[in-house]
C-alpha cells in the first residue's frame, strides 16, 4: 500500500508540474524518460538473469500462457462493449475501438484520430481519441497503483491483465514485486502479444 501511494503522490507531483507548465526533462534530454525506462529494463534482466530460480521461469513459457493476453482481449472487449450500451454519444464500435488500445494511449489515440476522422468528423473524432487516451492512461495508473491490491485479492495474474500492453514495459516493475520474479517472462509476453493487435485491432473497429 505505501508503495502504491508513493507512485500515485509522483504521479500527482508530475501532474501539478505539468500544469504549471514546468518541464524538468527538457533539462536533461527530450528522451530522458525513454532512458530512464532502459534502465529499469536493465535492472529487470540484471535480476532476473542473477535469480537462481531462472530455469523455473523460463518452464513457465509455453503455449498455455497465451492464454492469458487471450483473456484480456475478450474481457476488456466485453466491458468496452457494455460501456457502447451504457453510453448513448459513442456507439458500441467506438466504444470498442477505444478499448482495443489495451493501455498503449500513444499509437491507440493517434490511430483513433486518423481513421475516425472520415467517418465523424475531424471534431469528434479528436474526441474519442482523448477519450482513447485518458482510458489508457487510467489502465495504466489503475495497475501501478491497485497492483498489490489485485495480487492480494485476484491472484498473481491480475495485474498483468490490467496492465495491459505496459505489462512489458512501464507496469514491470510492479508487477514484478507484487507477483514474483516468475510473472516477468508472462507479463513481457502478455504485453507484445497485445502490443500486435492493437493496430490490427482499433483499425477494424474504427472501420466498422
Amino acid at each position: 500500500m505505501k508503495n502504491s501511494l508513493i507512485i500515485l503522490g509522483i504521479f500527482l507531483l508530475g501532474l501539478a508540474i505539468g500544469m504549471l507548465h514546468i518541464d524538468p526533462l527538457s533539462w536533461f534530454s527530450a528522451h530522458a524518460s525513454t532512458y530512464i525506462l532502459y534502465a529499469l529494463m536493465l535492472q529487470i534482466g540484471i535480476s532476473i538473469g542473477h535469480s537462481n530460480k531462472l530455469t523455473e521461469m523460463k518452464r513457465q513459457l509455453h503455449w498455455s500462457t497465451l492464454c492469458l493476453p487471450l483473456m484480456t482481449i475478450v474481457g476488456t472487449l466485453l466491458f468496452s462493449a457494455l460501456a457502447g450500451i451504457l453510453l448513448s454519444d459513442w456507439s458500441i464500435t467506438d466504444c470498442l475501438a477505444v478499448g482495443s488500445g489495451f493501455g498503449y494511449y500513444s499509437l491507440s489515440s493517434l490511430l483513433i484520430v486518423d481513421l475516425k476522422a472520415p467517418f465523424i468528423g475531424t471534431d469528434k473524432a479528436l474526441q474519442l481519441g482523448t477519450i482513447a487516451l485518458l482510458a489508457n492512461i487510467i489502465r495504466e495508473m489503475t495497475c501501478l497503483i491497485g497492483a498489490p491490491f489485485f495480487t492480494r485479492h485476484f491472484g498473481k495474474y491480475a495485474p498483468i491483465t490490467v496492465a495491459g500492453v505496459t505489462s512489458m514495459d512501464v507496469c514491470l516493475p510492479i508487477i514484478r514485486e507484487t507477483s514474483g520474479n516468475a510473472m516477468v517472462p508472462i507479463a513481457l509476453l502478455h504485453g507484445i502479444c497485445l502490443e500486435i493487435t492493437v493496430p490490427v485491432m482499433v483499425s477494424f473497429f474504427c472501420q466498422l
